[in-house]
């Protein structure tokens, strides 16, 4: 037996789709369908941008390490201080907190250093 394929291309598929949905919902609810697969897509592009803007932002902050850290508490005061953050009298763990939520902004804002 030959095999028989259906040479079908792209516009035909819109076409046979479009028939499709009309048959499937009517021509009543075609408009409101038509809308919520718009606010859909509307939503889908909206978080996609989010997510780049936050993916910019994360990946924009410069971390300046002249040399070698000796240890965990070292490596914190660095992320701190080029992110602006004052490290006197602040714990590891406050530390960590401050970085994650200055690395997590989407502005970048710094805490600003006081003058003693």
């Amino acid at each position: 037996m030959i095999g028989h394929s259906l040479n079908i291309v792209g516009s035909e598929w819109i076409i046979i789709i479009f028939v499709a949905l009309v048959l499937i919902l009517g021509t009543n609810k075609l408009p409101e369908a038509a809308k919520k697969l718009g606010k859909a897509v509307n939503e889908y592009n909206k978080a996609k941008n989010d997510i780049q803007t936050n993916m910019k932002n994360v990946t924009s902050h410069n971390v300046d390490v002249s040399g070698p850290v000796e240890n965990e508490r070292q490596k914190l005061e660095t992320i701190a201080k080029s992110l602006g953050v004052r490290i006197e009298d602040r714990t590891d763990d406050e530390l960590r907190k401050i970085i994650s939520d200055k690395i997590g902004q989407k502005t970048d804002k710094t805490e600003e250093n006081p003058k003693s």
